[in-house]
């Protein structure tokens, strides 16, 4: 009888936090808190008994503590205190406005690829035993921090990947079990990262900079000890090359980080810079770990060397004992397939250079020399691969896959009776855990950037398997600091641009892509369905503003030049200039993004959808004018799509399965010609199977089902063949794949990596299981506060079942149908409400507790 599951804003136990809201669960057993009381212990504190049904992200003191817990009145009476959680409320310190940013020894900056980690070093004495240590860190670049030769910490890839010009994130960490009185060292050692390493498509690098530094201020005892500055040292690791894309090299012969003193050959004084600390913030969101480990399913020996198959499309590194004997040189390339000859091949991966019209190097290789020394371990942890295989020549080591990303909380199952579905559902998982290192990223391997689209159209799938609530509103930061100042957004966030042109023709000119940008709306607004976070959408309100107005003006003020009549009035609200991406990889459409090309048919889609949703936001958040002018412009682009891209009797202009979803699934269409609409929709799948593209392939399952087809929206999701979700699994996908066709007989075409496709998968939750959310939920059902239970069944299957953790506690749906009768049960967390509906029945209000319902089948 007491609350558990207490958490600070969308963190983990533990994760620093600046401006602390609490969220717990209600005991098991009560329907609904009516006062909750808040004890802070170390130094103690209460708030007292305050009457409230606020369970979720309530606000709540800064004050030093060490921890928290609390206790809730309910139905049930007065609980018992929660168990004691971590109280890790924190401020950026000032002492780090008094560090300087120190930059290596670095007289010739050797070319990308090609530039080793530095070691960055001083030393320094402390008088009195260490009661408290914090050491406060950064780095323009990535960093592992030792303290006495001790790594620091479990974090990886730190500080993360953000709008460096604008944010760079400072990390909190504990040292006090790591000094003594006496001699101290504390060491950097730091490399190009994202920064200044290669990325993107074109592996450009230097994109932020081209200089890598670090910052620290060490506190002992509540006194500022140690800052980085003037008495630092500097020199080339035992990592001669290191970067993100094209991989680590390591000389096991040369000196591990924190072995060698001052005293040793080798140092020289670091650099110092100063300035630069208007951008420091306090690090965000969950953090980068190494999460599990795979053994390798197999291994082939080579005449040199072995393939080593994970069995798993993964993101992160392989560990390596048994390096050989002295001065062995071991070459390892990660890749996602194999050859014909066995080896592997990552042909597939080269991106092309538009500057020389030449396929660049797809990079992921590792090198290690050995120093034959027994106990040595190769963990390359300044790069990170997306791979399934491992091909290693020159020795025959011992190796492990490491699976690295960002460490996100599951919160969602699926089970069913078909197997199939259950591996679609593990595909799906696996596609979104490759593709969240630090940031959102649209393959692992070949480009790691955060495209705005692939988040866009994947956030909600991600939301119902994972907690991706303050991983995502990191990246929305970045998002808003790249944001030009005529409201534009970058393809990819964070963008080496910053907010403004890049000077690459190309990508200047796909900035402001529809259906892309559009994740400055529509991932909030997904955020504040899933999570019933407020702040999300006020935080993120200026930058929702500047998109929509963005596109409005350049709808308003622009023209395609291949009009050729007179203008009608409808235009003003008619997107179709700009370089957009459109719907993207259609089946069997080649990919075109010339930005010359009119895609008014979606971007005005956009329009409307975007337009709408902040209307709905600016109500939400009181701005009372904006949400009455942005409804109106919602109706105006929706009149202006009708008027351009439906004609009488229901037939689109341009009459795509892509183009039919979305004017379907964002409510484009007038309720007299939905069912014709949708009729041809059905038509054009039952003819062809799916051929929809990047942006509406999530949308299509649900779409079928929702307009009266959910035969056969089961029909495509079960066929196989080419292009099917089934075909992929067939051909061995062990995670989605960019294209439908990506593995064809001996052919391999574009990343195996993409989690765009999984999208779909959200129908087993909300469709086959049948948990769903509203669609435009108020203050008093966001964030599953009320929910809806509408199971689908089809398909064949004689059972499903899915749960979800949601802010206010487990949510379950599970079916099965026996001897005739569909049964359902449904598991309500207390403090919330279930609408729940059988196929032919009417809704019952359902509240907290288990609930048993049945009907004919």
């Amino acid at each position: 009888m007491k609350p558990t599951r207490l958490r600070l804003d969308h963190l983990t136990p533990g994760r620093p936090s600046v401006s602390p809201r609490g969220s717990w669960w209600l005991p098991a057993g009560s329907a609904v808190q009516h006062a909750y009381e808040i004890r802070l212990t170390g130094p103690d504190w209460t708030s007292g008994r305050r009457e409230s049904d606020r369970s979720v992200l309530v606000d709540l003191p800064r004050r030093p503590a060490t921890s928290w817990q609390v206790r809730v009145w309910t139905d049930l009476g007065r609980s018992d205190w929660s168990e004691l959680a971590p109280w890790n409320v924190v401020t950026l310190p000032a002492a780090l406005d008094t560090a300087a940013w120190i930059e290596p020894h670095e007289p010739v900056v050797a070319p990308p690829g090609r530039r080793p980690a530095y070691q960055l070093r001083h030393e320094f004495t402390l008088a009195e035993p260490v009661v408290t240590a914090t050491a406060w860190a950064t780095a323009r670049g990535i960093y592992e921090l030792f303290v006495n030769g001790t790594r620091v910490g479990d974090l990886e890839l730190t500080p993360g990947f953000t709008a460096y010009r604008k944010r760079v994130q400072v990390e909190p960490h504990n040292v006090s079990d790591l000094l003594r009185p006496g001699k101290n060292s504390v060491e950097f050692l730091l490399s190009d990262g994202w920064f200044r390493g290669r990325h993107g498509f074109e592996r450009t690098a230097d994109g932020f900079g081209n200089r890598t530094a670090a910052l620290l201020a060490l506190e002992v005892n509540g006194t500022t000890t140690v800052t980085t500055g003037p008495g630092w040292w500097s020199r080339p690791s035992r990592i001669t090359a290191a970067d993100l894309m094209d991989g680590q090299e390591t000389d096991f012969r040369l000196p591990a980080p924190g072995s060698l003193g001052l005293y040793a050959h080798g140092w020289h004084p670091a650099s110092t810079r100063t300035g630069g600390h208007a951008q420091l913030v306090l690090t965000e969101g969950p953090p980068v770990r190494r999460i599990e480990e795979l053994p390798p399913v197999s291994v082939t020996r080579l005449e040199n060397g072995v393939v080593a198959d994970f069995g798993q499309n993964i993101t992160g590194w392989v560990r390596l004992g048994d390096l050989g004997p002295a001065g062995t040189r071991l070459t390892l390339t990660h890749g996602e397939h194999l050859a014909p000859d066995g080896r592997v091949t990552t042909d597939h991966l080269r991106a092309f250079d538009f500057a020389t019209g030449e396929l660049l190097p797809a990079g992921q290789v590792d090198t290690v020399v050995s120093a034959g020394r027994a106990g040595d371990v190769f963990e390359p942890r300044h790069t990170t691969h997306g791979f399934r295989y491992v091909q290693i020549d020159g020795h025959h080591p011992q190796v492990t896959a490491v699976v690295v990303h960002t460490d996100l909380p599951e919160t969602g199952l699926f089970s069913c009776s078909d197997a199939r579905l259950e591996a679609l559902h593990r595909t799906a998982v696996w596609s979104l855990r490759g593709n969240a290192c630090d940031v959102p990223t649209d393959c692992p391997q070949r480009e790691r950037s955060g495209f705005t689209g692939d988040w866009q159209v994947h956030v909600a799938t991600a939301a119902r398997t994972h907690d991706v609530a303050g991983f995502s509103r990191k990246w929305l930061r970045d998002l808003a600091a790249d944001q030009w100042p005529d409201g534009r957004v970058p393809t990819i966030t964070p963008d080496p641009a910053g907010d403004g042109p890049s000077g690459n023709k190309f990508q200047d000119a796909m900035t402001g892509s529809a259906g892309w940008g559009d994740a400055a709306v529509l991932v909030p607004w997904e955020l504040w369905r899933a999570y019933g976070d407020l702040e999300v959408l006020s935080g993120q309100y200026e930058s929702m503003v500047g998109w929509v107005e963005y596109a409005a003006a350049t709808a308003r003020e622009r023209r395609h030049p291949s009009r050729v009549t007179a203008a009608a009035p409808h235009e003003k609200f008619l997107w179709d200039t700009g370089g957009h991406f459109g719907e993207w990889l259609e089946p069997g459409v080649p990919p075109n993004p010339d930005p010359e090309a009119d895609h008014g048919i979606v971007a005005t889609a956009y329009l409307a959808r975007s337009a709408r949703v902040l209307g709905r936001v600016a109500e939400l958040l009181g701005h009372t004018s904006d949400a009455a002018r942005f409804r109106w412009l919602a109706n105006r682009a929706r009149n202006a799509w009708q008027r351009e891209y439906l004609r009488p009797g229901g037939v689109l202009t341009e009459p795509t399965q892509g183009n039919h979803v979305r004017a379907l699934a964002f409510g484009l269409v007038p309720g007299h010609l939905r069912d014709v609409v949708a009729g041809r929709l059905a038509d054009l799948v039952a003819a062809a199977g799916v051929g929809t593209g990047f942006l509406t392939t999530g949308l299509l399952l649900p779409t079928l089902a929702d307009t009266g087809h959910p035969d056969l929206a089961y029909r495509v999701l079960l066929s196989t063949g080419i292009p099917s979700w089934l075909e992929m699994l067939d051909r061995g996908a062990t995670t989605f794949w960019e294209r439908w066709d990506a593995v064809d007989g001996g052919e391999v075409h574009g990343s195996l990596n993409h989690y765009s496709k999984g999208a779909a998968m959200s129908f087993l939750h909300t469709h086959i299981a049948g948990i769903r959310l509203p669609d435009d939920p108020g203050p008093a059902e966001a964030g599953y506060r009320r929910f809806l239970v509408r199971p689908c069944p089809g398909g064949g299957l004689d059972r499903a079942e899915a749960e979800h953790l949601s802010p206010y506690g487990p949510i379950r749906s599970a079916w099965e149908l026996i001897a005739g009768r569909l049964r359902l049960t449904v598991d309500v967390p207390p403090g919330t409400r279930a609408d729940v509906r059988l196929p032919g029945s009417e809704s019952v209000n359902a509240g907290p507790g288990r609930h048993t319902f049945t009907a004919p089948w």
